[in-house]
This record gives structure tokens, sequence and C-alpha cells, in this order.
């Protein structure tokens, strides 16, 4: 008896930390409450029964022969029923806790998916050409992408690649009835090509190699076929097929890669540039570079005044190298945008700068880092969360919200990077992207049709720093 009644002060004892630990967790605090009492009165109930379960087994040894056997078997069976009693309670506590309490941001986030798909919905369908043999896993992941843009977003493709092997891609992967289905509403076209150039090629292969995808696709874009061009091959080769196949700007000596950073505010990234296609840079190009991502962030990102910042080893005019010493003064004389000065490496994600310009060696670098940082840190809060059964209640409620911080850091979830001061609208995707990628790299490449980049890139042969 002395156990018996250990174990009912225990049970009370236990559930009180238990709901003073939602309590602390929790802005809804009647749920809570609501919750915590239907698993106190279940853990009654369930003790009440296991009490009356042993008396049972008690005044059943005592009874001789099969009777005792029978009112034993029936004691088991009270015994199971009340755990599934409380594990049914459990249950409900925890579905009733984690959507309401826990995540509370998430009906503005789907308001924001509303909005989202309403702009989409308004505009009109674009043709966009893909080079589909282009990255580590081309054609399967890169097709797959397509087929799901094409149905969220108001695009057509023209799909670039050997034509058996995307076929072949499509029959592996359960495409090809849906492949079929596209083909037949002219929202996708597949367009024939030569091999790729690989990634460990040199880029000047775009040169010999007329009938490669990149090529192929380029020329789409040139013969005013399509409005942009995506690739997620070797991002040296889309550049060198892109400045000799449909050109550069008047005025801009380098193209530039952009991408974008999140931020501490989810609705304003940073756009990052060059980070990748110059590692060896003039001042010239790196004040073309702040030219180039003020457009971006005003007709994309629909930032009003961007606020550049030139990425540097401090904040004094004083601080840096040759170049950034030489670039500080070309940007601080510039009247055609807002110079914010420099910024370190710790205020890039911080917000405080619109538009980050460096050289490509430093940008890529700088962009490699951030990409593993997701990773890195889901791992860190998994290793630091407590174990046993608490630990297992905490993750399942946290498990939301840190789905949410992957994908603030997912590189996957931006896609790509625009090829800023080409001729046309170019998205680089990563090498290793998949479907995910290649949706979101879509989306870039639409949302820069849409809001004009290219009309107002164009006004840049204007200024008289371009034409001096």
């Amino acid at each position: 008896m002395g156990k018996e009644t250990s174990q009912k002060i225990n049970k009370p004892r236990a559930i009180r930390r238990l709901v003073i630990w939602y309590k602390r967790n929790s802005a809804v605090t009647s749920i809570v409450d609501t919750a915590a009492s239907s698993a106190a009165t279940a853990s009654n109930v369930a003790g009440n029964m296991v009490s009356g379960a042993g008396s049972v087994v008690t005044t059943a040894s005592n009874v001789a022969g099969n009777v005792a056997g029978n009112v034993v078997s029936s004691a088991e069976s009270v015994v199971n029923t009340a755990s599934s009693v409380v594990s049914n309670a459990s249950s409900i506590a925890k579905n009733t806790l984690q959507p309401l309490v826990f995540d509370p941001l998430k009906r503005l986030q789907n308001n924001d998916n509303i909005l989202d798909r309403v702009e989409e919905s308004q505009s009109k369908r674009i043709w966009i050409a893909v080079d589909g043999m282009g990255g580590d896993y081309a054609p399967g992941p890169i097709l797959e992408g397509c087929l799901e843009a094409i149905s969220r977003f108001p695009i057509n493709i023209k799909f670039v690649g050997k034509i058996e092997k995307v076929k072949d891609a499509a029959e592996k992967t359960g495409l090809a009835e849906l492949l079929e289905n596209e083909i037949d509403n002219n929202r996708l076209e597949l367009i024939d090509s030569g091999e790729p150039i690989g990634m460990n090629e040199e880029a000047t292969a775009v040169r010999k190699r007329k009938n490669a995808s990149i090529n192929i696709a380029m020329d789409l874009v040139k013969n005013n076929k399509a409005e942009a061009v995506y690739s997620a091959g070797n991002s040296g080769a889309m550049m060198a097929s892109a400045i000799f196949r449909i050109g550069r700007l008047k005025g801009i000596e380098r193209p530039a890669i952009g991408a974008l950073f999140p931020t501490r505010d989810q609705t304003r990234p940073v756009l990052v540039l060059d980070v990748g296609a110059n590692t060896d840079c003039k001042p010239s190009y790196l004040h073309q570079f702040a030219l180039l991502g003020n457009i971006y962030a005003k007709d994309v990102l629909q930032v009003q005044k961007p606020r550049i910042g030139l990425l540097n080893i401090g904040e004094e005019e004083c601080k840096g190298n040759d170049l950034s010493l030489k670039t500080f003064e070309l940007l601080s004389s510039e009247k055609s945008f807002d110079f914010g000065g420099n910024c370190e490496g710790r205020d890039v994600l911080s917000g405080s700068f619109d538009v980050v310009v460096c050289d490509g060696f430093t940008g890529n670098i700088l962009l490699k880092f951030l990409e593993s940082v997701g990773g890195v840190l889901l791992d860190i809060l998994r290793s630091e969360l407590p174990r046993g059964r608490r630990g297992k209640v905490g993750s399942a409620f946290l498990r939301s919200n840190l789905l949410r911080i992957k994908k603030r850091l997912d590189h996957a979830e931006h896609g790509g990077a625009l090829l800023l001061g080409v001729n046309g609208i170019c998205v680089i995707g990563h090498g290793s992207s998949k479907s995910l990628s290649v949706v979101s790299a879509l989306r870039l490449a639409h949302s820069a049709v849409n809001h004009g980049v290219m009309e107002n890139l164009n006004q840049l042969q204007k200024l008289q720093v371009l034409n001096s």
C-alpha cells in the first residue's frame, strides 16, 4: 500500500510540473488549462482504475481455481483500458497544443502565400528557356521542378536537352504522363540539343560547341522566343554564353551574380553581388555592381530607396585593401543611389543594408559559408535539446519552428541568383539543384520579368559615369 500511495502522490506532482512548463511556453493559457485539466482528469480516472484493478487482483489471489484466473484476466483488461485512456489524453493534449499554442504565426504565413498567389494569377504567362542538361542531377530533377513550377506560376517552359534522355528520365521518375499532358497543353516544349558543358570544363567551351544546351537556351532569349533563361550547370559557361550570345548592357564592363541572403526581417532579404562571376575586380566593376543592385532592389524587392553597402573589414572609410579604399571613393561620390558606407561581415544579415557589393572571390566564400549555416544550426539545436521524455515532448512542439528556421536559411528556397549586367534575364542555379531549387529559381525569373527589370537596367546607359 505504501508504494501505491507514493505513486498517487507523484502523478499529480508530475502533471503540475508539466502544466507549468506548458504555461511558460504558451500565449493561449486557456487552451493549456483545458488540455492540462483533461490530462489530469484522465490520470485520476486511470489511477482509480489501476487502484481498483489492484484490489481485484488481491481478492482474486484468495480465490481458488478457475475463478481466480478469470478475475485476474479481467483485472489485466482493466489495466490495459486505463493505459489506453492515458495515451489518448496525451495525444489529445499534443494535437490541441501544438498547432494553436506553438505555431501562432501559421495563419499569417498562409496569408503571405495567398498574396503571392494573387500576384502570380494576375500576371501574364511568360516563356522561360531552361537548360535541362545543366546540373549534377539533370535532367530528372530539373524536369520535375519545371513541371511543378508550370502548375504554380504563370509560366511556360522551353526545356532544352537531349530528348531521349529527358523522356527516359521522365519514365524513371513517373513524370511521363504529366510531361505529355503539359506538351499537349502547349505549356511545355521539348527542344533537342547536344551534350551540356561539364562542370569541370572551361567556360570558353561554349564557343566551340554551338549545340550545347546552354547555347541553345540562350539563343531562345536572343531571338525573343523566351523572356528568361535558367541553368543549374557550369556558371562560368553560362556567363560566357550570355556575353557571347546576348551581350552585355552598354556601359557595363563585367556582369555580376547577385544572390539573395536572409536577414532578421523575413520580408526583406539582402542582395549580395558579386558572388562568383569575377574573382578579380577593379573599383569600377564594384561601382557598376552597386548600380545594378540598386535597380534590382527597387524593381524586384520593392525597396523604395535601397541602402548600398561595401563589404569591408571595418566601418571606417580608411579600412580595407586598395580595392576597398578606391571603391569607397567612387561609391561615396555617386548621387544616383544611397551609399551607406562600409558593411562588416556581421552586418550582412542584420538588415541594415539592402544591397552589399564585393568582389566575386569574397562573395562566393560568403555564399558557400551561408549555405552550411542552416544545417549546422539545426544539428546544434537537436543535440542541445533535453534527453528523455521531456526532451521528446519539447522537440515535438518545436518541430514546426525548427522547420521554419531551416526554410529561411536553406539556399534551395531561394533557388538561384540573377546574372546582372547582360542584355537579358539569366538565373543561375546551384549545381546540386533539385526540384525545390528549380521551382524557386523559376519563380525568381518570373518575378524579374514581371517587374520590368530589363527596361530599367537599360536606362543605366544614360548615366554619365557609364559613358565616360
